[in-house]
């Protein structure tokens, strides 16, 4: 499928879907108090692709992420996972749909009350008939899979920003979905942590099969990991491109995806870029 208003859209070798896309955005309109930010879009995200949201300031990447968690419904169109409408879905429907997929938020958005381990057993105790010993242990190894075993008994004043976001992404994965959304995870990250952290993105991805919606603008992440990405662009209310970003960025007939992407570009590598960090597919 291509977005709104048909953007420039180039493949990539991304892996053959199975079944439905994970998500389908179906000519939706997001905004707030009746006007639309984003109009008429309409685009696919694969199952097991690493999918990026990208544009400039103030193109609604984050109003577009709210649409489809939830946050916020859209004034039209739909929004459907695995083959399912979200906001068609009655009550039962859509409490199952919400455990299939988690969401990192740019914070974290831990509770500063409770202990990474308490913060990250909180979606079990929603959403599992686990008792408070076996909460524990899977928190737990949530937790270990990011890096922090041995912080269980931490507050969040207590550990780093990036140590943060990955108790963040503890809890996402708490439920083992197969789509876990990110809104800009290298905010506010040094460029180091922030590579780790887009390692870890490329890990759970290769070993849990999950499909990963990143909000980002940073381009070494979207050059490092990114499969496809979906540009956004505030004059057009809608998309402007669809496509692998190293393609677009040397190929688009689009002048400001262009210069969005090649943005800082480092001479050496494949089209202009240094690629050393692009994954195998």
């Amino acid at each position: 499928m291509v977005a709104s208003r048909h953007p420039d859209e180039s493949s990539a070798p991304g892996r053959a879907p199975e079944g439905p896309p994970a998500i389908e955005a179906d000519h939706i309109d997001c905004g707030y108090g009746g006007e639309p930010l984003l109009r008429d879009l309409s685009f696919s995200v694969r199952r097991g692709e690493i999918f990026f949201v990208i544009g400039g300031s103030g193109c609604g990447k984050s109003t577009l992420l709210r649409h489809l968690i939830g946050l916020n419904r859209p004034s039209a169109g739909d929004v459907r996972f695995f083959g399912d409408s979200f906001l068609d879905a009655d009550a039962v429907h859509r409490r199952d749909l919400l455990r299939r997929f988690g969401v990192l938020y740019q914070g974290g958005a831990l509770w500063s009350s409770l202990t990474l381990l308490e913060n990250v057993a909180l979606p079990l105790e929603e959403y599992t008939t686990l008792d408070a010993g076996e909460r524990a242990e899977l928190a737990a190894f949530k937790l270990s899979q990011v890096g922090l075993a041995g912080y269980e008994s931490y507050y969040p004043a207590e550990i780093s920003g990036g140590m943060k976001k990955r108790a963040g992404l503890a809890r996402a994965l708490a439920l083992d979905p197969q789509i876990v959304f990110f809104d800009e995870p290298s905010a506010g990250l040094d460029p180091i942590t922030s590579r780790k952290l887009d390692e870890l993105i490329l890990q759970i991805r290769e070993l849990l099969g999950t499909t990963c919606v990143v909000v980002s603008h940073e381009l070494d992440s979207i050059f490092s990991i990114a499969d496809r990405v979906l540009m956004l662009d505030k004059s057009a209310r809608g998309a402007i491109a669809l496509g692998d970003p190293r393609e677009l960025a040397v190929a688009s007939p689009d002048e400001r995806v262009r210069d969005f992407l090649s943005r800082g570009a480092r001479p050496g590598g494949e089209n202009g870029f240094d690629t050393a960090a692009r994954p195998a597919h």
